[in-house]
């Protein structure tokens, strides 16, 4: 395998490939994924708890919920009139999309092309089509515990940093800041407003706590990659990242924070330090957020 890192996980997803075999013998699907929306909870459930606590006590007790939806959405939750919880919703369809660009990059490695095969397939689709699945998912050689395995990594790093991304967005006020421009609601992501400077502090942010979970960031790279091979950006990726990021340039920072968190610079190594409210300050003031970018 070519992880960077093992995750916490390991364990759970262990017990569901069992329990998963013993349901096989009972009829039920043979190919399920050991992960969904139960480990994307958890997940986000420990970005939440290794957040310092001047941004954790921002959030609503439970900061996570799920939609049930076929639709890949993830963002705040209108509460009302007056504004939002601070409180972020993941529909059932963005879970089933993050374990299928996980699967297709985990065949790749048993397959080279297959990844990009489907990318392709994605691009292929109208913008706010649901995205569809890979192909010939029903081959066995797909679902053999090497391939699942690296499946499943991905899948948590790539959810991390979803969840973690859209917790920066709560907890950094973007929501707030723009919630008289999205006028659709909760449907319209926050990516469409927010500034250079207020992205940089999200991913900034959002790489720290993901790290600070022991979920390195090549699934955030293959995730991001992904969606820089599409020639229209869909609607789902609208939640995740702006139109208008540069993606190599961002997965090159990825690496660097990662690495830096390792082996680098000390304000890195102390993420928790690094991730306290700037004394006196807005952490969405630009000032703070020129700070959080250097």
């Amino acid at each position: 395998m070519n992880i960077r890192g093992a995750t916490p996980y390991i364990l759970l997803t262990g017990f569901l490939f069992l329990l998963n075999s013993a349901q096989a013998v009972t009829n039920t699907p043979a190919h399920t994924y050991p992960c969904g929306m139960d480990v994307a909870l958890k997940i986000g459930h420990d970005l939440v708890a290794t957040l310092d606590p001047k941004f954790r006590n921002l959030l609503s007790p439970e900061a996570i919920s799920v939609e049930q939806s076929a639709v890949p959405i993830v963002t705040s939750v209108e509460a009302n009139r007056h504004g939002y919880l601070r409180q972020i919703s993941v529909s059932t369809g963005f879970v089933n999309l993050l374990n299928h660009i996980a699967h297709a990059k985990a065949i790749d490695h048993i397959q080279p092309g297959y990844f990009n095969h489907y990318v392709a397939a994605l691009a292929r689709q109208h913008a706010r089509e649901t995205p569809i699945q890979p192909a010939d998912l029903d081959n066995p050689i797909y679902w053999t515990d090497p391939v699942m395995q690296e499946q499943v990594n991905f899948f948590n790093q790539m959810v991390s940093i979803t969840l973690a991304l859209n917790l920066s967005h709560l907890y950094l006020d973007h929501y707030d800041k723009y919630a008289v421009k999205m006028t659709e609601g909760r449907s319209s992501p926050v990516n469409y407003f927010i500034g250079s400077d207020e992205w940089q502090a999200s991913v900034k942010y959002a790489t720290l706590n993901s790290l600070d979970c022991a979920l390195p960031t090549e699934g955030a790279e293959a995730l991001f990659d992904c969606i820089d091979r599409l020639p229209r950006h869909p609607t789902w990726a609208d939640y995740i990242l702006p139109q208008t990021v540069n993606i190599k340039k961002l997965n090159k920072q990825l690496a660097d924070y990662e690495h830096d968190y390792y082996f680098g610079r000390p304000s890195l190594l102390h993420p928790r330090r690094s991730l306290t409210l700037v004394e006196g300050k807005d952490a969405s003031s630009p000032q703070s957020l020129a700070q959080l970018s250097n």
